[in-house]
């Protein structure tokens, strides 16, 4: 529901979210006032208000009355756009019921926003499950969204396989110079050994 002026309208069909009330209060216009039904169509992205007589209506021509609203949503909704349809309650004469219907307009409003923000919040969990459920399929290797980073599993997989072919490489041959001092010591050796045969020989 929503109260302009002294006048309370209520929405019959909102297709495809196509109702905005602020939007609405925008595009009103007291022109508007005299017409039973308003419909709000969002053809080219910007509200387009029409205006629409009861059938009864002793005053009103054919191609205004509601019985051609279907027609004219046709007409220029055949593509899917998003619309509206209101339809006039009454002419708000008591004050006090004027402020009663504006306050009941307000919550209305309230819950409706509360409504579309846990919409938007189960959409929003939906779409991570679904994220989460193609990483899990794929294995993990896929980078963690918004990181860069791989999942913690396969990168430990990755290192584990590493270690293995590290401990699995040839040890580095001896350098140059410990190769020179064994030999060095080695030559020593064979010398004092020479020297200590001669001297037993003269001993004898």
């Amino acid at each position: 529901m929503i109260v302009i002026g002294n006048r309370s309208y209520e929405v019959l069909e909102d297709h495809r979210n196509g109702w905005n009330a602020e939007a609405f209060r925008e595009r009103y216009s007291e022109v508007l006032e005299r017409y039973d039904y308003i419909v709000g169509d969002w053809g080219y992205n910007q509200l387009r208000l029409k205006g629409f007589y009861r059938d009864n209506h002793p005053k009103a021509s054919k191609d205004v009355t509601f019985s051609t609203m279907s027609d004219y949503i046709n007409e220029y909704c055949n593509f899917g756009c998003a619309y509206f349809v209101l339809q006039k309650s009454k002419e708000i004469k008591d004050p006090k019921e004027l402020k009663e219907l504006k306050e009941q307009e307000l919550r209305e409003a309230r819950e409706a926003q509360e409504s579309r923000a846990e919409q938007e919040a189960d959409e929003l969990t939906e779409s991570e499950e679904r994220i989460e459920l193609r990483e899990n399929k794929s294995g993990g290797r896929s980078s963690e969204p918004g990181t860069g980073k791989e999942p913690q599993e396969y990168r430990s997989k990755r290192e584990a396989v590493k270690e293995v072919k590290e401990s699995k490489e040839p040890r580095p041959n001896k350098s140059p110079k410990s190769w020179k001092e064994s030999k060095q010591r080695d030559n020593r050796d064979n010398r004092d050994n020479r020297l200590n045969q001669k001297n037993q020989h003269q001993a004898e």
